[in-house]
């Protein structure tokens, strides 16, 4: 039977309980344990699909085409374990099971009700994932109080009492402001615990966010107030980066305290992997690179989590700092945006809706015409055929269909999916989603970045490239170097460009920070000979060319 992590959070939000989870998912698998991440969301969307980045921040998305939560991200970073669609459900995905249910009939004769049978489909969807593992590490959304994250409050509350108290374990993360005078205040954590043991959990710990570590004597007045040993109190204060944060829980022994509560005899985490990655990052002599982000969400960063964390990866395992910096694609178009003299690369993300797209243009035109090193993705990719046709193929007025319904030249066409053309559109859920086949062109750049031929990566999109405006473009020197399995145009590459690859998968969700990916390395790589060259170090001739496959 598997135990049960419950982490919970309180006085506010975005604290960081998914890096918490995924640091915890990471520790017990170093140990030896087959471990289960899943996060519960309170909202009724059914998934984050259609939310906006603002609000909500990236959608992740699983191999299997599930829009999900950011976390679900930080989990398969921190483990290595891919996340499905059953390791992230909503209140909406709950009520939506219940309803079916009902109308089913398979309530015949009860008055359906949020107890027990909203709390008893929130313990099946747990049980599911829980199946066949040895942990499971589950997060629940929002913060105590909220009236939304009550049923899923009660139903672990209620699966505590089921099962044996051993297998389950409750952590609560809180924040412990400071005060301009220096001074911490445990209060706000205080009333947090209150409402949860109120709910009738008691905590078995709690981790505390705060800007510096917690002193002694507050963890001593926290533990007295929490009903709590000293030693349950964990101080998880800032650190440079969150891969710091496994080796934070581990110091002050959160894994052993698990693993002694849940009766488990395991030999200490091997965490080489983490100091390594460490060791790396704290080379000072690193070379900087400075990369421009093009998007229209930069007032909301983690928007582009995955981009962010592939980049810093990508660093990494290249020797060097990359050093990121937002251009609002907006401002771009107005022209009062960031100068793009001093990148050593460009990239230009995916996206939605009509704002800020000729920023996007510009920026690929600049980066094309200067020789920067460029990396469209998704939309990115989309828009780089369209600055293509109009700036090199003097196709005027080109454009997607997706902002122009009566572009002469159309450079996209819209997936046949009768969901999203029917009478009556739905939008969620409808894209091409998750992992699909990519076959490569031989030796074109992007199949010298990965050694393969054939390559599985994920997707999000609705519009694909226009199959007859592809063919004027490459006759124009596009080279489109991968397509699916069914014609799909998935890559094309300039080869009078140093490095320029525009891509309509999504390459930021494999990578990780222990291996990275080949797509950001070869990138960062080309970036690094391009600052180089800048600073008249090498010759365009010296530039890096990824080896054939």
């Amino acid at each position: 039977m598997a135990k049960y992590i419950f982490v919970t959070g309180g006085v506010v939000s975005s604290l960081g309980k998914g890096i918490t989870a995924a640091s915890l998912g990471s520790l017990l698998r170093l140990r030896g344990l087959s471990v289960a991440n899943m996060k519960m969301d309170p909202y009724i969307n059914v998934d984050p699909g259609t939310m906006d980045p603002f609000q909500h921040g990236e959608v992740f998305v699983t191999a299997d085409g599930a829009e999900t939560d950011l976390d679900l991200g930080h989990y398969e970073r921190f483990t290595g374990v891919k996340m499905s669609r059953s390791n992230n459900f909503t209140t909406g995905c709950i009520y939506e099971s219940v309803i079916r249910k009902e109308r089913a009939g398979q309530y015949l004769g009860q008055t359906v009700q949020v107890i027990p049978h909203i709390t008893d489909e929130i313990k099946a969807f747990i049980k599911v994932v829980a199946k066949g593992c040895d942990i499971i590490v589950v997060e629940v959304g929002g913060t105590v109080g909220d009236i939304e994250s009550l049923p899923f409050l009660e139903a672990i509350r209620q699966m505590s009492l089921e099962g044996r108290a051993h297998d389950f374990f409750f952590v609560h993360l809180t924040l412990v402001p400071m005060l301009s005078i220096g001074e911490m205040k445990t209060k706000p954590t205080q009333h947090s615990v209150r409402q949860l043991r109120e709910i009738g959990i008691q905590l078995h710990a709690l981790v505390t966010r705060s800007a510096k570590p917690v002193p002694e004597d507050q963890r001593k007045k926290m533990a007295l107030f929490c009903n709590l040993p000293q030693d349950s109190v964990i101080s998880a204060y800032d650190v440079d980066s969150i891969y710091h944060v496994p080796l934070v829980l581990h110091d002050q022994g959160l894994d052993d305290l698990i693993c002694r509560h849940m009766q488990l005899s395991m030999n200490p985490p091997d965490l080489s992997s983490w100091n390594n990655i460490l060791q790396r990052m704290s080379n000072n002599s690193r070379q900087v690179v400075s990369l421009v982000l093009v998007g229209k969400y930069v007032d909301c960063h983690e928007s582009y989590t995955s981009l962010r964390e592939a980049l810093v990866h990508a660093g990494l395992h290249t020797g060097c700092h990359v050093a990121i910096s937002y251009a609002d694609s907006e401002d771009l178009e107005s022209g009062s945006g960031d100068d793009l003299a001093l990148a050593d690369a460009i990239l230009v993300p995916g996206g939605f809706g009509s704002r800020g797209i000729e920023g996007k243009i510009l920026a690929i035109k600049y980066a094309r015409e200067r020789k920067i090193p460029f990396l469209g993705i998704c939309l990115g990719m989309q828009l780089t055929l369209v600055e293509y046709a109009r700036n090199v193929c003097n196709l005027k007025g080109a454009h997607s269909v997706e902002f122009s319904s009566s572009t002469p030249y159309p450079i996209t066409r819209i997936l046949n999916n009768e969901d999203v053309i029917g009478e009556e559109p739905k939008i969620g859920g409808t894209m091409r989603l998750g992992e699909q086949i990519i076959i490569l062109r031989q030796n074109s750049m992007i199949a010298r970045a990965y050694g393969s031929r054939e390559i599985l990566e994920r997707h999000r999109h609705r519009y694909v490239v226009e199959e007859t405006s592809l063919a004027v473009l490459e006759k124009a020197g596009m080279l489109v170097s991968g397509h699916s399995p069914e014609g799909i145009c998935e890559v094309v590459e300039l080869t009078t460009h140093p490095w320029f690859v525009a891509c309509q998968f999504h390459p930021e969700f494999t990578s990780s920070p222990f291996s990275g990916h080949p797509v950001f390395m070869n990138f960062i790589r080309a970036a690094q000979e391009f600052s180089s060259f800048k600073q008249g170090k090498l010759n365009r001739e010296e530039c890096y060319v990824p080896q054939d496959c």
